[in-house]
């Protein structure tokens, strides 16, 4: 067996091992494309962070939401769905931090993503209770605003957003408590 042969082998396994992660099942729709984070934080300094997008649309009940609501405040905004295992490892960690916070100027706001019935995500919340509101994006759009800054490539996402609407951090896949609270310290105090 010659080597370009190996190689090719072991590219195309790859290959085919990637397909079969990232490809949801026939009966379990809106996970199709589902691709998990490898944990990454990227940081930005307050100087190169670009302007967040203003998110906009309906809560998980159909009431208007909007991130400009929020406006003067550190805003940490969650890609999640209720199928997706780290979403639900990582939802008390992000409501412990939420109420710890709720004095601080930060509010959260989660985006509900590839989930056609908000039905799940509400029960999801109130078993879990979660308290912070979460936008109904069962097409997969809000995200996409980021795509100039930090785009989302894996979900869960969560993006720091600082007290200038400016995009601070991204972290891909669940992210710690602590991980969490630090990162939302160095965002505040980073912000001038």
């Amino acid at each position: 067996m010659t080597h370009r042969f190996r190689v090719r082998t072991a590219a195309a396994i790859g290959a085919l091992a990637l397909l079969a992660a990232c490809g949801g099942s026939g009966n379990r729709g809106t996970t199709d494309g589902y691709v998990s984070g490898d944990g990454s934080i990227t940081r930005v300094d307050a100087a190169d962070r670009k302007p967040a997008p203003v998110l906009e649309g309906e809560d998980l009940e159909g009431k208007p939401l909007s991130t400009a609501d929020f406006a003067g405040k550190t805003i940490v905004v969650n890609l999640w769905g209720p199928w997706c295992p780290p979403c639900r490892a990582e939802a008390p960690a992000l409501d412990e931090v939420a109420e710890q916070y709720a004095d601080k100027d930060v509010q959260f706001v989660g985006v509900l993503t590839k989930t056609k019935d908000p039905a799940t995500a509400v029960a999801f919340n109130r078993r879990k209770g979660i308290t912070y509101p979460s936008f109904r994006d069962e097409g997969g759009q809000l995200d996409l605003g980021f795509n100039d800054s930090l785009p989302s490539i894996a979900i869960p996402t969560t993006w720091i957003i600082d007290a200038k609407g400016r995009v601070a951090v991204r972290i891909l896949d669940k992210v710690s408590a602590s991980t969490l609270a630090d990162l939302i310290d160095d965002v505040q105090k980073s912000t001038t």
